[in-house]
């Protein structure tokens, strides 16, 4: 079957995730003293940061580019797999757009001062995404592995699921030595699932 624009829009999807990794490796090169596996990759973009011009260049394009994947992936999956996937979908998306909206209304002042409202609100926003990332992600694998649906994408959704999970309880538990390296499972598994549902928008959802 010939692919139309709208499956070539999947593959921003792979770009938005290959942004975010190029931020995460490149950007501390502009911040003298950063430990990667202790601090949050938020810190890089920091409005104290030296880094803050490079981590903003190199990650142009991974909002925009995984917004307008998961955005038009809602619009294809249209008819396809079942209600509860397609709601998990829906669900990804909208988390998706309060990660972009939210974090370029409230950015850190400070790299690991929570003080003060713009910082508060910056960690309102964190608890939202994490949030709406595990109910969406146990919507799709429900939807996807249990109603025998699209299992393929369930066994990701189940996979990205896991490594929130690690990411999420070994911040809060791990030492806080540790915080970056376990904060990083949940960032890439939340832009490595949007990448997984842009190779879906790429090969055509009536095909799964």
């Amino acid at each position: 079957m010939k692919k139309t624009l709208i499956n070539y829009i999947g593959l921003l999807g792979i770009v938005s995730l290959s942004s975010f990794a190029a931020m995460v490796i490149f950007a501390p090169r502009a911040y003298p003293g950063y430990d990667w596996v202790a601090q949050a990759v938020s810190d890089l973009s920091a409005e104290s940061s030296p880094a803050r011009t490079l981590s903003n260049q190199i990650a142009a394009l991974y909002a925009p580019c995984g917004i307008v994947c998961c955005t038009v992936s809602c619009i294809a999956i249209q008819g396809c797999c079942n209600r509860m996937l397609r709601a998990g979908v829906y669900l990804f998306a909208v988390m998706n757009w309060v990660t972009a909206v939210g974090y370029s209304m409230f950015p850190l002042t400070d790299a690991g001062n929570p003080n003060g409202f713009q910082n508060m609100m910056h960690l309102v926003v964190t608890v939202a995404v994490v949030v709406l990332s595990i109910v969406s992600l146990v919507m799709i694998f429900y939807g996807g592995w249990h109603k025998r649906v699209c299992r393929s994408l369930g066994l990701y959704a189940a996979v990205a699921l896991l490594l929130m999970l690690v990411g999420g309880i070994g911040v809060n538990v791990a030492p806080k030595e540790y915080l970056g390296l376990l904060e990083r499972f949940s960032l890439f598994a939340v832009t490595g699932f949007n990448a997984v549902l842009g190779i879906y928008l790429f090969k055509g959802w009536e095909k799964q």
